[in-house]
């Protein structure tokens, strides 16, 4: 019982209920390791007994962070307040607009009584307008008198009661709401890696990515471009290709350079190292497109790094002097540090872990001293961030000049790698010893584990979130939106210690106020709508708190069913409209392997399916031909049976149909690749994370042959809008 009420206290489960009629017990064992991982002794009847006696009699005046909505009702941490007790904000300066650089706001001090509200002052300053008098009460579910909404921001907010106790925290004042993408815009869904032009280095480029937008936006009218994670992935021979596991989250990967669009590679003396280069990397392209091979990550890097240490010997002009200094004041200690792992990775190899012991920890003074050593590669790493940083802008700004209405989409993985960067530089936030991954369910009876560290609740607490502050901050200022991959996340993650199987992991729960608030203040002052991956398994109330707040949710078609009635398809207007609506993503078959079963024939090929694929072939065709006669009876599908291209077409009309407020094209559909890039469950049986975009046969086909498909605008005639007839010079409209 002890060890429950230990528990509870710190947010982590002693049960779950994987079905609504079904409660699982959380062994022991694993409720003392998680509490381990969050700093309580638990490993002893007397140890339980000590740490909730201390618990117990803590007594907070403010929790460590406080979140204020505008508009409404303030939390019990302050409408609680001790009658008589006065409150100071001290604003962020960032949040006052036109306030003077390098000069504090003024703080903000108002007073909490419980007969009559006090005017509320301004510190060294006339005090503004009284309160309303106290008959004039508030309305119902309205802040009390005495509060004064501080603008948004991320503010410190100081109290003292009248017996002279005192508490300072972390205010997070937000907007209610995210801003939200226009009605009814329609864009692509894409892993940038596998989309090759006829000049990209054996890999898709952020310059490949300015291209399909600005070609997208002007020619078929689509509204964004949804793209993998470009997080920065961990150095290695081989590199981990998954984009879901990176080194940083923080910082994009220079891997995705085009190196040819960087303004200093014209000014580099030594042409003949560069063309040299140059035919590797089209012998690479060439591969890759033509025989057979696979995209391989660590072999592009290698080409792009000797290209781009070329491009770092120009100096700079005086401008670019300046933008880079800007970029370097602006990022700060995270940028330094990350580079600065870069660097240490190249000497002492990509896991910190193993690096000899005075490099472990990012302040020890062997680190200082190897940052001075360095500081030649810690330069170059940062200038890899910068120029990264430039062309990320570049494409964002390529697809609003091409008229798009949200633009790139970036995605933002759950987790990163327990020996990159991140975990280094950010060591005192991350739960050691424990990995993030699901608990069993109908789909996966063992459970997954992740092989990420998650971030630890009370840390983030602590110090007012700042590094998910910076996390999101980095990653919205070249974004139009921002998908967040397993979005549940924000609310409890399930923990899995080192060494367990997955079944005996559990959840650990997170303040989603705070995550929330943090996002909805960050996406706001980026302009920038929010998309949340919200498949699989989903608490109770969580969709309804994302959607609160703005954040659309993912419908994936062939999972839009009536779950709590007869289980057939959903019609168009059952979907909910705050969404975006897709026939597949990355972890799933494309839709005309799910439409012909293919995805069936390779994962029995592959030995994924728990029954015969005679089974397996009827349940799917079954599902199939639903979804397929419900198509018919709405008219969509006039072409009939066995045309796949038709069905194609007839999924994404269907979807054009629903209420969504974005529909996403899986880019590979539009020229009918059958291969999933990523197969759950597979490691080196599937080359995940390494295919390039191909047609039905399999043939891989570059960014110039899929944007002149006739299949591609066959299907998009069925999701743009129609624009009204322009005559020419001379011609009258009728």
């Amino acid at each position: 019982m002890g060890l429950s009420r230990l528990a509870a206290l710190h947010g982590v489960a002693t049960s779950y209920s994987p079905s609504p009629d079904v409660t699982v017990s959380v062994p022991d064992d694993t409720v003392i390791a998680v509490l381990a991982a969050l700093g309580v002794d638990a490993g002893t009847p007397a140890d339980v007994r000590k740490c909730l006696a201390a618990a117990e009699s803590r007594s907070r005046l403010l929790p460590p962070t406080v979140v204020v909505w505008a508009g409404e009702p303030l939390p019990p941490a302050l409408a609680g307040l001790p009658p008589g007790s006065t409150v100071t904000v001290e604003p962020e300066p960032s949040a006052l607009p036109g306030h003077p650089a390098g000069r504090p706001p003024a703080p903000l001090s108002m007073r909490s009584r419980a007969a009559a509200p006090a005017e509320p002052v301004a510190s060294g300053e006339p005090a503004p307008e009284a309160v309303p008098a106290p008959e004039a009460a508030p309305a119902p579910g309205a802040a009390p008198a005495w509060w004064i909404s501080p603008p948004p921001g991320v503010h410190r907010i100081h109290v003292r009661t009248p017996d002279n106790r005192r508490a300072t925290a972390t205010l997070v004042a937000a907007p209610p709401r995210l801003p939200q993408p226009p009605e009814g815009t329609h864009g692509f869904l894409v892993q940038l890696y596998s989309l090759l032009s006829a000049r990209s280095w054996g890999m898709g480029d952020l310059g490949d990515l300015a291209d399909l937008a600005a070609w997208a936006g002007r020619s078929v009218g689509s509204g964004f471009v949804q793209v993998n994670p470009l997080h920065a992935a961990v150095p290695g021979k081989p590199t981990d290709p998954s984009p879901y596991r990176p080194s940083s989250r923080r910082f994009p990967d220079p891997v995705h350079l085009h190196v040819e669009s960087i303004p200093e590679y014209g000014h580099v003396r030594d042409r003949a190292a560069l063309d040299d280069l140059r035919q590797d990397a089209a012998a690479l392209s060439e591969a890759v497109l033509n025989k057979g091979a696979l995209i391989d990550r660590d072999a592009v890097w290698e080409l792009k790094r000797q290209a781009l240490e070329l491009v770092a010997q120009v100096p700079l002009t005086p401008g670019r002097r300046a933008d880079y200094c800007d970029f370097l004041a602006e990022q700060g200690q995270a940028l330094e540090d990350h580079a600065l792992w870069c660097a240490l990775a190249e000497v002492h190899g990509p896991d910190w872990h193993t690096w000899p012991e005075a490099l472990r920890a990012p302040r020890s003074p062997g680190t200082a001293r190897a940052r001075s050593e360095l500081l030649e590669r810690v330069d170059f790493h940062c200038r890899l961030a910068w120029l990264t940083a430039g062309q990320l802008a570049a494409a964002q700004r390529a697809a609003e000049d091409a008229g798009m209405g949200v633009g790139i989409v970036h995605d933002l993985a759950v987790g990163v790698h327990p020996a990159g960067a991140d975990t280094w530089s950010q060591q005192e936030a991350f739960a050691h010893g424990m990995s993030v991954g699901a608990p069993p369910d109908a789909f996966n009876a063992r459970g997954q584990d992740w092989g990420l560290p998650p971030w630890r609740p009370d840390v983030l607490a602590a110090t007012g979130y700042a590094a998910y502050r910076g996390l999101l901050r980095g990653l919205l200022a070249h974004a139009g939106a921002l998908r967040i991959d397993h979005v549940m996340g924000l609310f409890r993650l399930w923990w899995v210690p080192e060494g367990r199987p997955p079944t005996d992991g559990t959840y650990v729960a997170y303040d989603a106020e705070a995550m929330l608030a943090v996002l909805v203040l960050e996406a706001h002052r980026a302009g920038t709508s929010v998309v949340g991956e919200d498949l699989g398994t989903v608490a109770p109330g969580v969709r309804e708190a994302l959607a609160r707040r703005g954040v659309l949710g993912t419908s994936v078609l062939w999972f839009e069913r009536d779950w709590e009635g007869d289980g057939r398809p959903l019609a168009p207007e059952e979907w909910r409209r705050d969404c975006l609506a897709t026939a597949t993503t990355h972890d799933l078959p494309s839709t005309a392997a799910r439409l012909t079963g293919d995805h069936v024939t390779l994962r029995h090929r592959l030995g994924l399916l728990t029954r015969s694929l005679e089974e397996e072939l009827t349940a799917d065709l079954t599902d199939t031909a639903e979804w397929l006669a419900l198509l018919a009876r709405l008219r969509m599908l006039p072409e009939g049976d066995g045309d796949e291209e038709a069905a194609v077409r007839a999924v994404h009309r269907f979807l054009r149909r629903t209420p969504a407020r974005m529909t996403g094209v899986w880019l590979p559909d539009t020229v009918g690749d059958r291969r999933p890039q990523n197969l759950p469950g597979t490691w080196d049986q599937y080359p995940n994370w390494r295919l390039p975009i191909a047609d039905p046969e399999g043939h891989p086909v570059t960014l110039e042959e899929i944007t002149a498909s006739p299949r591609l605008h066959g299907l998009m005639e069925v999701l743009r809008p129609r624009k009204p007839h322009t005559a020419p010079p001379g011609e009258r409209r009728p």
